[in-house]
């Protein structure tokens, strides 16, 4: 569990690791912590009186690449499974993981993870976080009831002999580094399977400040998986820096060309127009119609605009390393 500053989360989430129908004694729970600054530290401290083979390490690198390779080197278990601090896993997660892998079914696997928010505007961004018009075609986000392979899974289970072979996750990568890492998985030729019955549930952002830059920092780094592994890329990941750019080429056109401002217009009007439509049925079920109708279009533009902010500030801050891409 590579963990930083989750006061908040992490009694749920370690709670649901111990509280796993999988035997207790055939776990252990290596928890590598950012160098917290709140009380995560205290909080895992009361959980180690009660299961002996919790340990805590520390992480100075302070990012999840960092956490997991080093908690990893520690494991001694013939399967590694990831859980972040800021989720729950089901009572079966650790069952169901270890049946598809030791059945051969997979190399890796995952489950969808079901978004949730504890205050209102938390509950939009969860509800636009599981859409396809959000997110892409995400789909440990946006796909529910079917098992599948994929590229990418959250919170994995692993084997080690998979693991072995890809080698540690790139510590560069401040985020996407489990995209990364699946694309080198998948290149040795192992199977990631999404599994359906395999759940969990994942806290998101509670404003639209820190949505929009955990969305900034996703576009900004996957512009480094672009350089190392360009087949990486899907053609969903390069729409939200279009969409920005076009914008910026809109307004600038506007500011010299009578045609500009028709260009910028019809941008700005598709896009509302797609916008809308996604929000009205997105909030068609949710609970509550009004409020999600409201939000949902200023959640989806953050979304929108973070990703493809990023991925341009992205292309700007990396042009010197094309050369030197890996």
């Amino acid at each position: 569990m590579p963990v930083r500053n989750e006061a908040g989360y992490i009694e749920r989430s370690l709670g649901s690791v111990l509280a796993q129908d999988y035997p207790l004694e055939q776990m252990e729970i290596i928890v590598a912590d950012g160098m917290s600054t709140d009380q995560t530290r205290a909080l895992i401290a009361g959980f180690q009186t009660r299961f002996q083979r919790l340990k805590v390490i520390d992480n100075p690198g302070k990012i999840a690449p960092t956490g997991l390779n080093r908690a990893i080197a520690q494991a001694s278990g013939d399967i590694i499974v990831r859980v972040d601090g800021h989720c729950e896993i089901a009572p079966d997660y650790l069952r169901r993981c270890v049946h598809y892998l030791q059945s051969g079914a997979a190399d890796g696997v995952g489950g969808p993870i079901e978004t949730i928010g504890e205050t209102l505007s938390a509950r939009v961004i969860a509800t636009a976080m599981s859409s396809a018009f959000g997110v892409g075609g995400s789909a440990f986000r946006t796909i529910k009831d079917q098992t599948m392979l994929t590229d990418t899974v959250a919170f994995p289970a692993y084997t080690r002999t998979i693991i072995e072979r890809a080698g540690p996750y790139d510590e560069e990568l401040v985020r996407n580094q489990d995209d990364e890492y699946n694309y080198r998985l998948r290149k040795l030729g192992a199977k990631i399977l999404l599994a359906a019955d395999v759940q969990s549930r994942y806290y998101s952002r509670s404003t639209f400040r820190k949505v929009f830059k955990q969305y900034y920092q996703y576009g900004y780094w996957k512009v480094r998986v672009l350089q190392k592994h360009p087949r990486q890329m899907s053609l969903r990941q390069f729409v939200p820096p279009a969409f920005v750019a076009a914008l910026l080429v809109g307004v600038l056109a506007a500011s010299f060309l009578p045609l500009g401002a028709w260009l910028l217009a019809g941008i700005l009007g598709c896009y509302l127009l797609a916008n809308l439509l996604a929000s009205a049925r997105s909030a068609s079920k949710s609970d509550a119609f009004g409020s999600h109708l409201l939000l949902l279009p200023i959640v989806y533009t953050a979304l929108h605009i973070s990703y493809g902010l990023g991925f341009l500030v992205g292309l700007i801050k990396f042009a010197p390393r094309w050369q030197t891409a890996a």
